[in-house]
């Protein structure tokens, strides 16, 4: 990790700049697969599989027989553990519901709004190295809330063509069946453009490496909708002198160990931190299976120390993490001043990892500074809210001078028209008269 000691305001942004691969090229890479894959369909799909992942697979769509295969495999410790997460994702998620408020503005007229889950959502799960069949969880169980009537599910094979078991044991809880083998920026064009296998969706949900979040977002182009430009994974940590280093070092490493990408951030105000942490880190590593890939993402880290957390805060707030951890005696009410964060972990025992499993709060969130502008998914990610109103003729009348009076400001002739021709129609004075009876 680079040390930078009481840096100047002005240099924090270039400090903290995230990795990122050449731009150019990667865009350019990316579009080659979306424009094959349109074309091509399946059989670019089978090409890119090979190509990318080294499989040479027979069949793109995982079969019931595979999946209750797989279900078996899974030890019932980790069988519980799913079901734990699982039961606290949805309760979390199940109180996010919101029934509708039927809202009188004016005598007689009655507005709403109402959610409707999204039709046909897409949701994309990292394999590899590192199946996460958590963020599984995180996307499924929202959706299913929702009440999406239609969601695909894709993830990339291994080397034997299957998907890990544990994936596809939390894609039946959940109750996901309609998956696919299939990764990167082909499964993203799979999902967007449909193929003779892959149905289209609606939306794509899922983090990815910088490869899927450019495929994401170069398909909206298309009229897709996507959940948020979430790519490698990040850290921010803030510590005083209450902190214990060795819980800093674990939880900076916790994100390290996602991929050569992802970056982690550690501010603090105390200048015998900084050793302690680059100490706990040197000596955790040594135990870590993926210390190659941590060490990678630890080139792309700093460790920052300022003089006082008023200037720690406000370069947080720059930064933006996906997750802003705070490791001081007071940090619950330090968690009022962050404004800019994906998901904030409260305190000395509220460890990142808990938020990635099984807390119940949703770990897909926005990185690379999108958390200026963006939330995490949420129920709220998986439907659309749909407007309603209802005007009575005393509800018409009431309104209509306003709008006919702004329409023709407006040279709108034929908005204002559409209000007058009912407020002069036979079928207006009766009702208008029926409605004085009743009164």
């Amino acid at each position: 990790m680079q040390v930078f000691r009481y840096p100047n305001p002005e240099d924090w942004a270039g400090i903290t700049k995230r990795p990122a691969l050449d731009s150019e090229q990667l865009t350019a890479t990316v579009k080659d697969v979306l424009h094959r894959v349109k074309q091509e369909g399946d059989s670019a799909l089978f090409g890119y599989t090979r190509q990318f992942d080294g499989v040479h697979l027979s069949a793109l769509t995982v079969t019931r027989e595979e999946i209750e295969a797989a279900v078996e495999m899974v030890p019932q410790n980790l069988k519980s553990a799913i079901l734990q997460a699982a039961s606290n994702i949805w309760k979390f998620h199940e109180a996010q519901k919101q029934q509708p408020e039927v809202v009188e503005t004016m005598p007689g007229i009655r507005c709403w709004r109402q959610s409707t889950g999204i039709e046909k959502v897409g949701l994309y799960i990292p394999g590899g190295s590192a199946p996460l069949f958590s963020t599984l969880l995180m996307l499924g169980i929202p959706a299913s809330i929702a009440g999406c009537r239609e969601i695909v599910l894709c993830s990339p094979p291994n080397k034997s063509g299957k998907l890990d078991p544990a994936i596809l044991f939390a894609a039946s809880v959940v109750g996901i069946n309609r998956i696919f083998k299939l990764g990167g920026v082909q499964a993203i064009a799979a999902m967007a453009f449909g193929t003779a296998t892959v149905p289209k969706v609606y939306k794509i949900f899922g983090p990815g490496n910088q490869y899927v979040t450019a495929a994401k977002l170069l398909v909206q182009q298309h009229g897709l909708a996507i959940d948020m430009p979430a790519g490698p994974s990040e850290v921010a940590v803030f510590a005083d002198g209450s902190a214990n280093a060795g819980f800093i070092a674990a939880d900076l490493l916790s994100q390290a160990e996602h991929g050569p990408d992802s970056q982690v951030l550690l501010v603090t105000t105390e200048e015998n931190m900084v050793e302690k942490v680059l100490n706990a880190i040197q000596q955790q590593l040594s135990s870590l299976p993926r210390k190659e890939i941590a060490l990678k993402a630890l080139e792309n880290s700093k460790l920052i120390l300022l003089h006082d957390t008023t200037a720690a805060m406000a370069l947080l707030n720059d930064y933006a993490a996906e997750h802003l951890i705070l490791c001081t005696n007071d940090a619950l009410a330090l968690s009022e001043k962050v404004v800019n964060a994906g998901s904030v972990f409260i305190g000395h025992f509220s460890p990142e990892s808990v938020g990635d499993y099984a807390s119940g709060t949703n770990h897909t969130l926005p990185t690379n500074g999108y958390a200026t502008a963006y939330s995490g998914v949420s129920l709220d990610s998986f439907v659309k809210k749909i407007t309603f109103q209802q005007l009575s003729a005393t509800g018409l009348q009431n309104i209509a001078g306003t709008i006919t009076a702004m329409a023709e400001a407006e040279g709108l002739s034929a908005h204002a028209r559409a209000v007058t021709i009912r407020t002069s129609s036979e079928e207006f004075a009766i009702q208008l008269k029926d409605l004085s009876r009743k009164l």
